[in-house]
């Protein structure tokens, strides 16, 4: 946003583009463009629109007015708890912050510490990340208040209570063992491979916070364990830094894109490399246990139509944590589409034997952030934080696709038969209470099907 054609500075210093709507995303805070500017500008190319603070006031009064997912600091011209201060400005949205110019254990409140400005890729790349975990923390917060109402009990804390876990991969040298010393030294087990085949047999055997591949003069070897990762569902979240052995010519957005959460440059300090590591391994276990507590509680029964005022609970907590936390929320409604199989399905019960399967799919596909109950025998209901109706809509949209891919027993005599759905959505309008919100979104189901 900072970087298109500008008006001058509004309120406290404040930079804007002329627009009938605020449309950034991110907050810049920054005395001067001459070390930020860049990435500011490649972060308004990738869709993460900017907006730009030049002191600290005008940014807590950003942050407060708009719904910003996240901000970045050039932490040259302000104090060590600045960070801190931006986080309490946005509450109660959870804020992730990224503090650039500073060593990791200078600042305190922020998410993420960078001596210098990552390129625009990397940077999209862990803001991304960090946002999805973020919403996921608060969606953990609301659901345990909800259960408890159930007796419910959720507890996020890893199962693994032990030090953090790293796979160092390559061949070592003199940098890479200083780098694995210096995590040993912060606690981390190290845990070396000098090949991908050792790489991944480690991988396989036991559970890793973090891996960091070192860069050889081609990068094969660690761009073929990236993507042996990336394809691998239960390796696939896993951090991964790529530690540069010298000033080769390689495209960085073109590793980001591979997968690398972070790239260490070979000028790069390895004590900060070491804290980047910490600090991707550390949230990783953290909210690996959230969203592990999040899913364990995706497909309970109580969110059956027996106890459907769960359900209804949780939406108007959800719908009201939106609204202070200044973040979009969409409901989408599933209804079973009548079909000539589906009829006879039906007269023979067996759509009533599929219909937990096809609760149980509802669930696993969805995003472990969002909530999805039955609200009826054939009618299923999604309620989606942080999210448009669009988006929404397609996602709900694209489980309705791959339940529609499943065939369902319909007994000896009969071809299998396939369930597909109709599907509703809305957003949530300002001042709109949950219960009209689902009832649009039933009303946009029946509106589709005329």
């Amino acid at each position: 946003m900072v970087c298109a054609p500008l008006t001058g500075y509004g309120r406290g210093g404040l930079r804007r583009r002329p627009a009938l709507a605020f449309d950034a995303r991110l907050l810049i805070l920054a005395a001067d463009d001459g070390r930020i500017g860049p990435l500011a500008a490649g972060l308004d190319a990738l869709g993460w629109r900017t907006v730009t603070a030049r002191d600290l006031v005008s940014a807590e009064l950003t942050l407060q007015d708009f719904p910003l997912e996240a901000a970045v600091i050039d932490i040259a011209a302000f104090d060590s708890d600045v960070a801190i201060r931006l986080r309490a400005a946005a509450e109660p949205r959870r804020l992730p912050i990224m503090v650039i110019g500073a060593r990791p254990d200078s600042i305190r409140g922020a998410d993420l510490t960078m001596s210098t400005p990552p390129h625009p890729a990397q940077a999209a790349l862990r803001l991304e990340q960090l946002g999805r975990a973020a919403i996921a923390e608060e969606e953990f917060h609301l659901r345990v208040t909800t259960f408890a109402t159930r007796n419910v009990k959720l507890d996020a804390r890893s199962e693994d209570d032990g030090p953090l876990r790293v796979l160092a991969a390559g061949v070592a040298d003199r940098r890479f063992l200083a780098l694995s010393n210096a995590l040993t030294a912060a606690g981390v087990e190290v845990v070396a491979a000098p090949t991908p085949y050792t790489a991944f047999d480690y991988l396989h055997e036991s559970p890793f916070d973090a891996a960091v591949l070192w860069g050889a003069e081609d990068h094969a070897p660690a761009l073929s364990i990236a993507a042996g990762m990336k394809r691998n569902t239960r390796l696939y979240h896993i951090p991964l830094m790529l530690y540069l052995r010298g000033r080769n010519e390689i495209s960085l957005a073109e590793l980001f894109n591979r997968g690398f959460a972070d790239v260490a440059s070979a000028d790069t300090p390895e004590g900060e490399t070491a804290e980047r590591i910490l600090a991707l391994a550390g949230a990783h276990r953290t909210h690996l246990g959230i969203r592990k507590t999040l899913d364990s509680v995706r497909s309970l029964e109580l969110m059956d139509p027996a106890t459907g005022e769960l359900f209804a609970s949780h939406l108007a907590r959800v719908a009201e944590a939106s609204r202070a936390r200044k973040r979009p929320l969409s409901v989408c409604v599933l209804r079973v589409r009548e079909t000539e199989s589906v009829t006879w399905a039906r007269q023979g019960g067996w759509l009533d034997r599929a219909m937990p399967q096809i609760g149980a799919m509802v669930s696993r596909l969805v995003r472990v952030e969002d909530t999805p109950a039955r609200l009826a025998k054939e009618v299923f209901a999604l309620a989606l934080p942080a999210t448009h109706a669009e988006p929404a809509r397609l996602a709900a949209e694209r489980i309705a696709a791959v339940i529609g891919c499943t065939a369902f027993d319909a007994g000896p005599d009969r071809s299998p038969f396939v369930a597909e759905f109709d599907v509703g959505a809305a957003e949530m309008r300002p001042d709109e209470s949950a219960a009209a919100l689902l009832e649009r979104a039933s009303a946009d189901l029946f509106e589709k099907t005329r």
